[in-house]
């Protein structure tokens, strides 16, 4: 069956082909009938079942969620580093100050310990007086009470 017949006998002339050169006609004609041939060609080929096309693309399906899967992980475990290593930092930060702190007060009490030292020796050096009258000035405070 050719493909005028398809068309229920209907030709493919619309009343403009009459006014053209037989050269354009010609042409027009073969154009035509090879786009009809090769139309005829293709419907009668016979088709074929797609039995290896599924496997294909359910691979490239399976691959294109693994590699999906590989990105997040990958995403995943950069973030939490990341966000450990920040952690690690502010930690380290904190011991120092920390650490800071304690030898400040360590400084801090070993100044008190000298100005300690420093004032015991001032008490010692500075006495009013001689330590062989010191049992007689004893004396004398006890008299200055009464």
């Amino acid at each position: 069956m050719n493909w005028e017949e398809k068309a229920g006998g209907v030709s493919g002339r619309c009343g403009i082909e009459d006014d053209l050169t037989p050269e354009l006609d010609l042409a027009l004609r073969e154009f035509r009938l090879s786009v009809h041939a090769w139309s005829e060609a293709v419907m009668s080929r016979p088709r074929q079942a797609l039995a290896g096309a599924p496997r294909r693309p359910v691979w490239r399906f399976a691959a294109g969620w693994a590699l999906s899967g590989v990105l997040i992980a990958g995403g995943l475990s950069a973030g939490v580093y990341g966000h450990h290593q920040q952690q690690m930092r502010i930690a380290h930060e904190r011991i120092f100050e920390q650490q800071r702190q304690f030898a400040e007060q360590q400084a801090q009490q070993a100044r008190l310990t000298d100005e300690d030292l420093l004032a015991k020796v001032d008490s010692d050096v500075s006495q009013a007086v001689p330590s062989a009258m010191e049992p007689l000035a004893q004396l004398m405070a006890g008299d200055e009470s009464q």
